[in-house]
C-alpha cells in the first residue's frame, strides 16, 4: 500500500505534530497546517523533510481552508488523510463568557472541523484508497464541566459531526472517527488548563498532576503518545471496518466507576 498523503491541522504542536512525525516515519507525505506561521516554519525546519509541506491555515476561513486543500492537491497529487487537531479553549462562567469568547471556540473547534472536512472530502473520495478522517474530540465531548461551556459544546459537536459524516462518506469507503482524550498536560492547551487550575486552587503543578492521575482508573496521566497512537490506529488498515467511532483515550475515566456507597477498592 502506498504511503498516505495527509493534511494535519494544528500540525505544528501537540497531537498534530505527534501525528505528523508518526506519519513521516511511515513514509507519508504530510501537509502541516497551522495558524502560527513562526511555529510552523520552526517545525518544518526541525523535521527537515522533503515530504513535509508547511501551510499557514486559518480553519475558520473558508478561502484559507480551500487554498490549503488545493495546495495538497498540487503538491501531493491528491489527499487521502485528514486529521483535525487545531483547537482552543476558553475559561469563564456562563455570566462571564462573552459572545466573542463563545464564537471563537465554536468557530475554531467545531466550524473549523466542518470546513476542513467539507473541503477535503472530494479528494478523499477520489483518492483511490480508503480515505480517512480523524477528528480530535475530548472527554468533554461526553460529559460537561463547569467554566468551559463553549469547549464542551464544541467538542460534543465534533462527535456528532463525525458520526454524521461517517454515514455520508461510507459509500465511498471514507471512514470518519473521533479520538476523545482526557487532558494531556504537555500540549499547549494542556499547559493552559494546568495554569488555570494552579491559579484557581493555589496548588503546585506536581500536586495537580498527582490528583488527576489519582482520578484515572489506570492510575496515571495520559501522554501525547497515548493520543497519537489512537489516531494512528484509525489511519491503519487494521481499522478499515471502523467508522463513526468516538474513542475514549482516558484510562477508563468515563467508562468505569465504583459502586455507589462502597469505598474505593472494596
Amino acid at each position: 500500500m502506498k504511503p498516505r498523503r495527509a493534511l494535519i491541522t494544528g500540525g505544528a504542536s501537540g497531537f498534530g505534530l505527534g501525528t505528523v512525525k508518526a506519519l513521516l516515519a511511515q513514509g507519508a507525505q504530510v501537509a502541516i497546517a497551522d495558524i502560527d506561521g513562526e511555529k510552523l516554519r520552526a517545525t518544518a525546519d526541525e523535521l527537515h523533510s522533503d515530504r513535509v509541506l508547511p501551510l499557514v491555515l486559518d480553519v475558520t476561513s473558508p478561502p484559507s481552508v480551500q487554498q490549503t486543500v488545493a495546495a495538497c492537491q498540487t503538491h501531493f497529487g491528491g489527499l487521502d488523510t485528514l486529521v483535525n487537531s487545531a483547537g482552543v479553549i476558553h475559561f469563564g462562567s456562563l455570566a462571564e463568557t462573552t459572545e466573542a469568547d463563545w464564537d471563537r471556540v465554536i468557530d475554531i473547534d467545531l466550524k473549523g472541523v466542518f470546513l476542513c472536512c467539507q473541503a477535503a472530502a472530494p479528494l478523499l473520495r477520489q483518492s483511490g484508497r480508503r480515505g480517512r478522517i480523524v477528528n480530535i474530540g475530548s472527554d468533554v465531548s461526553k460529559i460537561g464541566f463547569p467554566l468551559i461551556a463553549s469547549y464542551c459544546a464544541a467538542k460534543a459537536g465534533v462527535v456528532g459531526l463525525s458520526k454524521a459524516l461517517a454515514g455520508e462518506l461510507a459509500p465511498e469507503g471514507v471512514t470518519v472517527n473521533c479520538v476523545c482524550p482526557v487532558g494531556v498536560s504537555t500540549t499547549g492547551m494542556g499547559q493552559e488548563v494546568l495554569a488555570y487550575k494552579r491559579q484557581a486552587t493555589g496548588a503546585t503543578r506536581a500536586a495537580i498532576l498527582a490528583a488527576t492521575a489519582a482520578d484515572i482508573p489506570l492510575g496515571r496521566n495520559p501522554t501525547e503518545d497515548d493520543v497519537v497512537n489512537a489516531i494512528m490506529f484509525f489511519l491503519a488498515e487494521e481499522s478499515s471496518f471502523l467508522t463513526g467511532v468516538a474513542l475514549d483515550v482516558d484510562g477508563g475515566l468515563l467508562s468505569t466507576s465504583t459502586l455507589p456507597g462502597v469505598a474505593d477498592g472494596q
